[in-house]
This record gives structure tokens, sequence and C-alpha cells, in this order.
């Protein structure tokens, strides 16, 4: 049951914009919105809220569904609080006699830099006098997403989901201006291949059906860092994680009981804020297949995303066309309102200094540390861009002291995406400034 207010978003959103129209705030609003779509020849959906006087201050085709990108995340995030407890379950296991077997939960943090892990899972592992035995039996699900570009598996942005990840499910290569390569992990040294071709700048690219790496070296000379997903099969990890710990690791192919044990990990918090200020999608996949290994015994995000939409979310103002935990598929589409309205939800449920800490913050942090400048953070929320596509929204603290929550989509432009966010810095500034 949708509530009655956002049923009738539109019709407030109306009378609210007839009643202001006046008011120089708004009547710039409209004007540079309007403007907006002229000049860039995109699509734009807005939406301006006040949280305190549970009014809807302006808005532009906030009913219309847009590709939201990285504002995907968003979903994830709020799932994710009302599923995980503080501390992420790093996995699942169950002692048989002389054996040790263990099921992943999806954990993000496993040897992953990016993030404030801690050695519980390898001092688990280490320290158990069993043999080793990993079963990916609960993980189904494919490696990529519906709607995913399939070019981009070179990227940094596009590791693969996986059941137990390990190092981010990625490989990171330093190359010193000698062209010595230093891997971590170690393990992938052994999959170079050098080519005969030279580029102006080196470049490695890994095969797309296997973990082989091609080395092209560059005429111009300069240390260069790469973050490239592997292949990140049940045989891979197993190797890993024998590398690892430096001891056996074997695979099986054993279901997952209801009464295995969990072993936790490091705070949920730590995945969440680099998730939301630095866009990980890797953590976001993955925490979304944690939370489906929590209401069900199987690692798919479809389930999490099923137990969302019926649990938490049925009382958006629109349906939320949900795929993925990233933003990378194409498929997703949310309307503005529907996410202001999400914002607003979290904004009551969790406490303010925590979540603006978890937040990319204009001038600071994050994605939007080199926009949105002040000397006084006003901005804070979650950015999403895609080819062609630019999202914002989040809070917005004004002169006045104000808090606002805003959605601001822009879809299907050519120009680039430098000029859409300048037009959305000019509106937001006027906003803080005159609201």
């Amino acid at each position: 049951m949708r509530s009655s207010f956002w049923r009738g978003s539109a019709v407030i959103g109306f009378i609210s914009c007839f009643c202001f129209f006046s008011c120089s705030p708004v009547s710039f609003l409209k004007k540079e919105i309007v403007l907006t779509e002229k000049e860039l020849k995109d699509h734009t959906g807005f939406m301006l809220y006040d949280p305190v006087a549970k009014k809807i201050i302006y808005e532009h085709q906030s009913g219309n569904y847009f590709t939201p990108a990285s504002n995907t995340k968003i979903f994830t995030f709020y799932t994710a609080l009302q599923i995980l407890k503080d501390s992420v379950p790093a996995l699942r296991y169950q002692v048989k006699n002389d054996s040790l077997i263990f099921w992943g939960t999806g954990d993000a943090s496993f040897l992953y830099p990016e993030v404030n892990h801690n050695s519980k899972v390898v001092d688990f592992l280490s320290d158990s006098t069993k043999k080793l035995f990993f079963s990916g039996s609960n993980f189904h699900t494919t490696a990529f997403g519906p709607g995913w570009a399939w070019d981009d598996y070179n990227d940094y942005y596009s590791a693969e989901r996986s059941p137990f990840p390990i190092y981010g499910n990625r490989i990171s290569i330093q190359s010193r201006l000698d062209d010595h390569l230093t891997f971590s992990p170690v393990y992938f040294s052994n999959q170079v291949v050098n080519s005969p071709e030279i580029k102006s700048t080196m470049e490695i690219i890994r095969d797309e059906d296997s973990n082989q790496l091609t080395v092209y070296k560059g005429t111009q000379k300069r240390e260069k860092k790469f973050n490239i997903p592997f292949q990140s099969g049940n045989d891979v990890l197993t190797e890993l994680l024998a590398d690892t710990l430096r001891k056996t690791v074997e695979e099986v192919n054993t279901p997952l009981p209801a009464d295995a044990s969990y072993v936790y990990s490091t705070p949920a918090d730590s995945l969440y804020k680099v998730m939301m200020q630095e866009s990980d999608n890797f953590i976001a996949e993955q925490v979304l297949l944690t939370c489906a290994g929590i209401v069900s015994d199987t690692l798919d995000p479809e389930i999490a995303i099923r137990y969302a939409r019926k649990n938490f979310l049925s009382d958006l103002p629109d349906e939320p066309v949900w795929i993925d935990g990233s933003g990378l598929s194409r498929y997703n589409l949310f309307t503005p309102r529907s996410i202001v309205a999400l914002w607003e939800k979290i904004y009551t449920q969790v406490p303010r200094e925590r979540l603006f800490n978890l937040l990319a913050t204009g001038g600071q942090r994050g994605t939007l540390k080199n926009f949105y400048k002040a000397e006084k953070p006003y901005l804070y929320g979650k950015t999403g861009s895609l080819s062609n596509n630019h999202c914002l929204s989040g809070y917005l603290i004004t002169k006045k002291g104000k808090t606002l929550i805003f959605s601001f989509m822009s879809n299907n432009f050519v120009v680039p995406t430098k000029d859409v966010r300048a037009r959305m810095e000019k509106i937001l500034l006027q906003i803080r400034d005159n609201y």
C-alpha cells in the first residue's frame, strides 16, 4: 500500500509550484531546469522536499522513470541497514570429524585493501587443525549482473560477484619506470605474457576467458597502478586461499546446513562508507548477496531485492525496477520522488551524524570531493554516472540551516558530463543560498 502522502505527490507538487512560483527560489528552479533540458537536450527529473514541513518545494517529472546508475546503491544501502547487524558475517562453517567445511556469505571485506578489515577470518582458518574444505553450493547467480556491459570485464569497477570474494576479486599491479611489475596477490604473477606490441603507455589486458594477463610496454615511461578483476571460480579461490594461508584448501560441493555456525568480520559501516562515498560497485554487489544469505540459504541478489521490495519498500510512491546492487545494470529504473522518499526513510532511521559520515560530502570526500566546495559543507549524498547519464541525490543544508532532500536525475545527454554537473551545481547552490 502506497502512503497517501506519496500517492498524491503529483497533485501536491503542482499546488506547491503554483503557490511558490512567485517566490524567487522556485521561479529560478523552474526556469533553470527547463533551460537545462533545452540546452543540454537531456531528460531531467528533479524533486526538492522539506522533510520537516512534509512539503514538496518543487518537482519536475519526478514521477518519470530514469536510469539511476549508482543511485541504485541507495536501495542496497537501505536494505543492508535493515538486514545486517553491526558486524558482517564472513563465513559459515561446520566441523565433521577431521574436516572443517566452510561456505561464503558474500562478505566483501576479506583481504580487500579498500576496507578496514581485520584478521578474524585468516586467523580462524589458519588456526584450525582440521582439513579445510570450501563449498560454493549456496551461490546461485552469475558473475556478472543482467544489463552489465560485457566489455567492462577488464576495468576495476566491474569485479565479478562470488560467494567468497578475496582481495576484492581484483589483481593490483604496480609498474615502475624500469617496467618491473609488482603483483598483489603474487599468485597472478605467473599468468603474465609479454606482447611485442608497444603502446604509448603501458597497458595490461586480461584475457576475456581466463586470468592470463598480456602486458603491452609503453614508449612513455612512468609509474602506473592497475586494478584488474580476475575470474573468480571456486578453483581460483581455493588456490588463492591455500597460497595465502600456507595450507591446503580443497573444493567440495556440500549443501549448506541450516545449523552451520557463523564467523563475523568487519563492522558493517566500514563497508557502507566505501560503498557510498567511493561508489564501490564490488562492495554493493556483495552486500546484496550477504543480505540474501541472511534472509534465505542462498546467495542470489534477486532474493534480497524481492525481500526488500516486499518488506521495506512497499510504501514508495513508484514501484522500483531494481535489478542489481551497484547500478551497473542499464535495466534499473527509479523515479526521483521514490529516491527522495527513500532518503527520507533513511533520515528518520539513522542518526544524522552517523548517516552524514557515511556519505560523499561536497568538497571533502568521496565522489563529491572535487565538487560542491564550500567553507562549510552543505551537500551530502550519492552520485551516479554511466555514459550519457548522471544523477545526484541526498541532503542539502541551506544557509538558513534547513535540511532538504533532493533527487536530480539527468539521462540521455550527449554533452560532456562536466557540463551537466556544472548545471546541477549552479541550481543546487542557488537552493542553498536562497531557500
